[in-house]
């Protein structure tokens, strides 16, 4: 495949679309490709220098007549200035707002037909700010004003065109993880540090926000401990860190319970776990439940979201319906009772992470779909 100038842009802030889009361009660079960066901060996991990686920082601005600095308009700018310097052949955004609206502006500032844009849509970007009224259309509109839209999940998909009624198809590519740094042998982390060895560790990952019903972990967990020995880890932060601090010293699980905080090297913890605890509202993937699968850690989580693509009910994992608390703390306590049961299920859970999910077959999907818009695009 000819080798491409791509430019990249996503939300920097840790979180699963702006992972994804970060590992995919760090891994689109070693295949020789040229990435650009195009976002208001470095984003989360760029953090070592790579060759081909280019990093251009987009400016706010505060003017007194702008109640809220416009950057949907700098970022547009700052897309064409690239676009135009570098020659960029595809703007690959991740979110439909803002980030595929400023992609849509910066091609008609460069002329209109170059660069190619393609949006990758992770979730809340339709589900929540798509779905709001004062959205839906610019939302609906910057979809298909992309030349290629991809989703990260036949869930995600069918949700796109059912509520936004997409005519145009939608590329399902699911998301990957690293296998040599998301398996059962990676860890720099003694698991002494968290918990004795007759005690069964469990995990949680998120940006804490009330769709991720930490609160639910809570409480799966409290169960948990009262049947067996146990301690849990909660990595990340977010608007519910301090209800989610007050529910764990309520239940008097201060002793029990370690808060993380954020860490971009979860695969350097995820070994040590016994059990990841994922009861969100909504789930248009999983990604970290991915990133657990793949460290040979099953996962419980909740039924009817994107999670079914990545989990599979009393195989490597378990799936009840939002809220069922009750049934995902019986599920834990009698997985974790069984030690052959649990080690059969981290082998099938790192099994099925690496065959279905490992970067370099997604990684491939991706190119194959940047090389089809562009020869669709150069058809026409």
């Amino acid at each position: 495949m000819d080798k491409l100038n791509i430019g990249i842009t996503c939300y920097p802030v840790a979180g699963g679309s702006g992972i994804v889009a970060t590992e995919l361009g760090l891994k689109l660079a070693e295949r020789g490709h040229q990435v650009h960066f195009i976002a208001y901060a470095m984003p989360f996991r760029l953090d070592r220098f790579q060759p081909n990686i280019y990093f251009h920082e987009v400016d706010t601005i505060s003017y007194q007549l702008f109640k809220y600095p416009p950057y949907t308009l700098t970022l547009a700018a700052k897309m064409a200035e690239v676009s135009c310097e570098w020659k960029l052949d595809i703007l690959h955004v991740h979110y439909a707002i803002p980030h595929a609206t400023a992609a849509f502006l910066a091609r008609q500032l460069t002329g209109g037909r170059t660069p190619r844009i393609i949006t990758t849509l992770h979730g809340t970007d339709i589900t929540l700010v798509g779905a709001d009224k004062s959205f839906y259309d610019i939302t609906r509109f910057s979809i298909r004003a992309s030349d290629g839209v991809t989703a990260v999940s036949h869930y995600l998909a069918e949700e796109t065109i059912r509520e936004f009624e997409i005519d145009m198809p939608i590329e399902v590519i699911p998301n990957f993880i690293d296998t040599a740094r998301f398996n059962p042998c990676t860890t720099c982390t003694e698991r002494e540090r968290f918990a004795a060895p007759d005690e069964k560790l469990l995990c949680h990952i998120s940006n804490f926000r009330p769709v991720k019903r930490v609160m639910d972990v809570v409480e799966v967990f409290e169960q948990v401990q009262k049947r067996l020995p146990a301690r849990l880890l909660l990595i990340g932060e977010g608007p519910d860190t301090m209800l989610v601090r007050r529910a764990v010293k309520r239940d008097g699980l201060q002793d029990r319970v370690v808060f993380l905080g954020s860490q971009d090297k979860v695969e350097n913890v995820l070994p040590l776990v016994d059990l990841f605890l994922n009861p969100s509202e909504e789930e248009s993937f999983g990604l970290a439940a991915l990133e657990a699968l793949g460290c040979g850690v099953p996962v419980i989580g909740t039924a009817g979201t994107g999670l079914i693509e990545v989990v599979e009910h009393g195989v490597d994992g378990f799936l009840f319906p939002i809220g069922d608390t009750a049934s995902m703390a019986d599920a834990a306590i009698s997985l974790l009772s069984d030690d052959a049961r649990l080690k059969e299920f981290k082998r099938r859970a790192t099994e099925k992470a690496h065959a279905s999910f490992n970067a370099d077959i997604v990684v491939d999907h991706y190119e194959r779909f940047y090389r089809q818009i562009m020869e669709a695009k150069d058809a026409t």
